[in-house]
């Protein structure tokens, strides 16, 4: 894989976006889902697929907390982590990305924007969706697990983002697919767009605080313009026609 980008930490008005990368940039909600169920079914634990679905994008301990009893025996938590991890992996040869990722990166690059990928999946798992996505020229920085003490629904990820990028909140937007994308945008001040590509609604997204919230990212990039992520084009120029 190519490096990310060096940040040049003296420019000016720098504007980026940072990118939840599951459900966002790349098509894998569901084989999370499906992952988990197996693991939570070999530790003897029955949790029905449309409860986990709806924590995709949470990190591994809480989703575990929320989805098993509080007097369970936590020692076996994180077999039931790891468990995921290797189901999980077993998908990674043939992950793709959601329709027009790769586009939407290069047309934020294009515009000026500096493009941060913010993941709270591990390093090898991130380097594999990285791989399928194909756009590691694109990409200014790129943060994982080990870059946050604690996962969404916590700020950590953003908060790491904006540093690898040298972005303050107000100069940056979150892509997102979830909640958790949200609630962690919000707790710094940043405003997040979502797409229903990771298979929650329209509404529940709206509800949870987005300010915008297409179908995945081709209808993002099509609406570029007019979309938040337009309106965070620096240097925009507008034009104005005379009759001769």
């Amino acid at each position: 894989m190519t490096p990310p980008r060096t940040p040049d930490r003296s420019a000016p008005s720098r504007r980026g976006v940072l990118f939840d990368v599951d459900g966002t940039l790349i098509d894998s909600s569901y084989l999370h889902t499906v992952a988990w169920w197996h693991a939570f079914n070999q530790a003897g634990h029955d949790v029905p697929m449309h409860r986990i679905h709806r924590l995709i994008g949470m990190g591994s301990e809480q989703l575990i907390d929320e989805l098993l009893p509080a007097d369970r025996d936590r020692d076996g938590d994180d077999a039931i982590g790891a468990a995921h991890g290797a189901l999980f992996s077993v998908h990674w040869p043939g992950l793709k990305p959601t329709r027009g990722a790769a586009e939407l990166l290069r047309r934020c690059t294009d515009a000026g924007l500096v493009v941060v990928l913010a993941s709270s999946s591990n390093v090898t798992e991130v380097a594999a969706m990285r791989e399928a996505l194909g756009s590691d020229d694109l990409l200014t920085a790129v943060t994982t697990a080990t870059d946050a003490e604690h996962s969404k629904p916590a700020p950590d990820i953003f908060a790491a983002a904006l540093e690898a990028g040298n972005l303050r909140p107000e100069d940056a937007i979150v892509v997102g697919d979830a909640r958790w994308d949200v609630e962690s945008a919000w707790k710094l001040g940043l405003d997040a767009v979502c797409l229903t590509s990771g298979g929650i609604s329209e509404t529940e997204l709206r509800e949870a605080g987005a300010v915008a919230v297409y179908a995945d990212p081709q209808a993002l990039l099509d609406d570029f313009e007019n979309s938040p992520l337009g309106r965070l084009v620096p240097f925009r120029k507008t034009f104005t026609y005379c009759n001769p």
